[in-house]
């Protein structure tokens, strides 16, 4: 697992969500994972859940889906078109392996824990939604994995509950990620600013979980810190199914890797050295130098000496202590002063 590496190195762990966009197809699935490996991406993840261990089969108008994306939808109806089927994870997870790449579900219920316990899991990611889910926090955290959680739509108080209900496991593996749960997020609503007060506040690592589109909150969220960014990911979102509207194609995906990982070098450490290419321009500072010829006893002036440009000479800063001195040798116009003019 590559994740904490990449943090300790102070570089982006970059995980692409499959989500639906299998669109029921094994294939879609393995054509995902190989098209993610080649777009830049470290981590490929998926979602461990059934319908029915996400809500009920049920027609009231509790279950109805009234606003958003997937307005229109009765709840059952849209996880039993968006799961990724079970007996498929074990092949995608081996893919990924295949590709070098590492391999992350998202469980929603202590059954699907079991299921990826089996196959061999070495971290969890929890979603957003499941953040007040205590119980499934704990029985997660029991196992001894690194946790990425996802804290849309939590509250300060909320998320520090998720974190002790996984430290009170004696786990202390945690990512927190930001996340605006918006689908797609607009980016008036993403506040990333919040990455900074969460490891100020939390203590762990913090990345992002972007549900907005292009790649300028990424792009942000890495020169705020963010660790991990995790997007959407899709072969095309002309191949439709409830995730494709606001996931990320191939193309696109690598051209967030690529500016994510600019920024990050941009950004560099915090430092007051000159580089190696900015100390071939320190030439062109200002430095002390004869503007007439100045023979020796002469004073010093505004009208024989000036600071102009390159560097060769006095430092500017030495300019008034250097006026009324008489100078003890023959100056050519044009010759820098040292230090023994003063």
């Amino acid at each position: 697992m590559e994740l904490y590496k990449k943090i300790q190195n102070n570089e982006v762990y970059f995980i692409a969500e499959m989500s639906a966009n299998h669109a029921g197809k094994l294939d879609y699935a393995l054509e995902i994972v190989r098209k993610a490996k080649e777009a830049g991406a470290d981590c490929l993840k998926i979602q461990t859940y059934t319908a029915d261990t996400l809500t009920l089969d049920c027609d009231n108008e509790y279950f109805q889906i009234k606003t958003g994306l997937w307005k229109g939808y009765k709840r059952y109806d849209l996880y039993k078109e968006a799961y990724t089927p079970w007996e498929w994870q074990p092949e995608i997870k081996a893919e990924c392996e295949r590709l070098g790449m590492d391999f992350l579900s998202t469980p929603f219920d202590k059954t699907a824990v079991d299921f990826l316990e089996e196959m061999g899991a070495e971290f969890y990611k929890i979603a957003s939604f499941e953040l007040v889910d205590l119980p499934l926090l704990r029985y997660t955290a029991s196992k001894g994995k690194p946790i990425i959680l996802s804290c849309g739509l939590a509250s300060e108080e909320e998320i520090a509950e998720a974190v002790q209900a996984i430290e009170s496991q004696g786990n202390r593996q945690i990512v927190l990620l930001k996340c605006c749960s918006e689908y797609p997020a607009d980016e008036n609503d993403m506040n990333l600013q919040t990455i900074v007060d969460m490891k100020q506040k939390f203590g762990y690592p913090v990345g992002l979980s972007d549900h907005s589109m292009g790649n300028i909150a990424d792009v942000v969220g890495a020169v705020l810190g963010a660790c991990v960014i995790e997007k959407h990911f899709c072969i095309s979102r002309s191949i439709k199914n409830p995730d494709s509207a606001f996931s990320m194609e191939p193309k696109e995906y690598q051209e967030m890797v690529e500016n994510v990982k600019r920024a990050k070098a941009v950004c560099g450490a915090v430092t007051y050295q000159r580089s190696e290419k900015e100390e071939n321009s320190a030439v062109s500072r200002r430095s002390i130098f004869a503007r007439q010829d100045i023979c020796p006893g002469e004073v010093f002036t505004e009208e024989n000496c000036c600071i102009v440009r390159p560097s060769y000479g006095l430092k500017p800063k030495y300019f008034e202590q250097l006026l009324g001195k008489k100078s003890a040798r023959f100056i050519k116009r044009g010759e820098p002063f040292n230090e023994s003019d003063l």
